[in-house]
């Protein structure tokens, strides 16, 4: 459980996972703007990518709340 309150693993894993492909623009931003306009055309696989690469950002998320929230000793 201590892995994954780690921010820093979980910064690393957005910069690397979460974002990767970055050209032309960072794979997780274009399936959020493809969600944004509808998501026309999306396909399971679509969804599960966005999950994919969305993940790291959620737990890094979890992270810092679990950071923030625990008092300091």
């Amino acid at each position: 459980m201590e892995l994954l309150n780690n921010w820093k693993l979980m910064l690393l894993l957005c910069l690397t996972l979460g974002l990767a492909p970055y050209f032309p623009e960072p794979h997780l931003w274009g399936k959020i703007k493809w969600v944004a306009g509808g998501a026309t055309g999306m396909a399971f696989m679509d969804w599960f990518d966005l999950l994919l690469h969305g993940t790291p950002f959620l737990l890094l998320l979890r992270a810092v709340i679990i950071k923030i929230r625990t008092p300091k000793q």
